[in-house]
């Protein structure tokens, strides 16, 4: 008997109609829905309400509905647990989620007697350092971001790679991505394009002050350490654009490679390369 996690964007989830039919499809197959407590008393399955470690911790899989800044936040929780994820597209073309809506009980199918691979995506996480202290660490799927505050003036960061210099960046703020993350935020600073499965990190400087400043790949075991200058007041770490921490200056930051990954559940054989030209066709459209 499986353990399936249920966890929908109740954004997306117009009234949890889809939430509802999955919960009731998993029961007549004699599977056990586990969902957010607060979930399941909004759809009338108190019973199956379970904590947010109870969910990743016992589950066989869990069923993301919504789109790829869904799969992020869940991701990040399920990486403890190594949880594997299918994720079902309620939104616009993402390049996380495996299924479109129609095809949810399709995929379940497929799942149970086995026909899936699994997806392996590498992770990073940071450190921030203040007086020789580790006060607070952050694990992302796509990237580690240190940015501006909204009203401050461009950020002074100095990079270093294993302790060596790289440079001092005047910006507003840099991006450090996973190849996942490579086709997210990083793209949009003028990033390169990184094949998901390849492992390394990328550096990528936002709307710096000097025409020289371009995006550095570094390898996989290498580690990246920010310095923010002294006078920098306003300034943010951010993850996969969910979490936030305000930075105070002369903090240092510390970013590599996670020990843990993101298990994504791959129903077919996805070609990268053609969901990446459709979905930067979609940008262009939206331009």
């Amino acid at each position: 008997m499986k353990k399936i996690g249920v966890i929908p964007n109740i954004h997306k989830d117009k009234d949890l109609e889809t939430t509802k039919k999955l919960v009731k499809w998993i029961l007549d197959h004699e599977s056990i829905p586990y969902l957010n407590e607060i979930i399941a008393s909004k759809i009338g399955y108190t019973e199956y309400g379970k904590s947010s470690s109870e969910i990743y911790r016992e589950c066989d899989f869990i069923i993301v509905l919504g789109g790829d800044g869904t799969i992020l936040n869940v991701a990040r929780q399920c990486a403890p647990y190594s949880t594997p994820i299918l994720g079902v597209n309620l939104g616009h073309l993402g390049f996380l989620a495996e299924v479109d809506n129609g095809d949810i009980f399709d995929a379940i199918e497929k799942i149970y007697i086995g026909e899936y691979t699994i997806d392996k995506r590498m992770m990073i996480e940071a450190s921030v350092v203040k007086n020789d202290m580790e006060i607070v660490n952050f694990i992302a799927l796509n990237d580690i971001v240190v940015t501006r505050g909204a009203f401050s003036r461009m950020v002074q960061l100095k990079a270093f790679v294993n302790e060596q210099y790289l440079d001092t960046y005047l910006a507003d703020g840099i991006i450090i991505s996973s190849p996942t993350g490579s086709t997210a935020y990083s793209l949009s600073a003028g990033g390169p394009i990184v094949y998901p499965n390849v492992e390394l990190l990328v550096i990528t400087p936002i709307c710096p002050h000097t025409l020289h400043s371009r995006s550095i790949i570094v390898s996989e075991k290498d580690r990246v350490k920010l310095i923010i200058d002294e006078g920098n007041q306003d300034v943010m770490i951010t993850t996969d654009g969910q979490q936030g921490y305000k930075l105070s200056s002369s903090d240092t930051i510390y970013i590599n490679k996670s020990n843990k990954y993101t298990n994504l559940i791959r129903l077919k054989n996805t070609n990268f390369f053609d969901l990446l030209r459709n979905k930067l066709s979609e940008r262009n459209i939206n331009i």
